[in-house]
């Protein structure tokens, strides 16, 4: 396995467009959505990630419209991805372009027991295939809004987790929230810039 220094040249993987047609109803994944706190020793797939990401952040329209809702259209959040088992995707840690619809290689390999001391011991997070961690730049909300943005933030938060636990019920995995963890070592383990804020982790994976 290769060191855990940030990649000097950042490794850029296009993802395609999921797929607009099929999968299970809305109202199906509703009812099948639960907090799923363990998972096997199973992979994801590479499509499997592809859909996360996108539910919680991806370009639905002109103008770089989303799939959640944003106050003013500011889009304050950054996805973050640990992958742990993912076939076609090398471990390590990524962030999600949504314009472009790509993830960015950040550092290699999958830190356990960092990210276990990161989220106070909760070991059962380190066995999910993939954590996808949604972040913050409040700046660009509250820029407009003020203080009162940073509730608007955190309501955007929601949907995008909601979004993509409903995705993961759609594609039968398990996850749920998590917001018990130290900000400063989550911020580190994901090399977040300065002005991002973790506001939630989600594990994923196969129950």
């Amino acid at each position: 396995m290769k060191g855990m220094d940030v990649v000097d040249k950042p490794e850029r993987t296009i993802l395609p467009q999921p797929l607009e047609t099929g999968g299970a109803s809305l109202l199906r994944c509703i009812r099948q959505r639960r907090s799923v706190r363990g998972f096997c020793d199973r992979s994801l797939t590479a499509d499997d990630l592809n859909r996360l990401l996108w539910a919680a952040q991806g370009v639905t329209g002109a103008g770089g419209l989303r799939t959640v809702p944003s106050a003013g259209a500011l889009y304050p959040l950054e996805l973050y991805a640990i992958v742990g088992r993912v076939s076609g995707v090398s471990t390590g840690v990524y962030r999600y372009l949504a314009v472009s619809n790509e993830i960015v290689l950040i550092t290699h390999g999958f830190q356990r027991e960092k990210l276990v001391e990161a989220v106070h011991g909760q070991d059962w997070v380190a066995t999910a295939a993939a954590v996808v961690c949604i972040a913050a730049v409040f700046a660009r909300t509250t820029v407009k809004y003020g203080v009162r943005g940073r509730g608007y933030v955190y309501m955007e938060a929601g949907h995008a987790a909601q979004n993509l636990m409903l995705q993961a019920a759609e594609l039968g995995l398990g996850t749920t929230m998590v917001g018990a963890f130290n900000d400063e070592a989550v911020a580190g383990l994901l090399h977040l810039g300065p002005d991002e804020t973790p506001l939630c982790l989600l594990p994923v994976g196969i129950p």
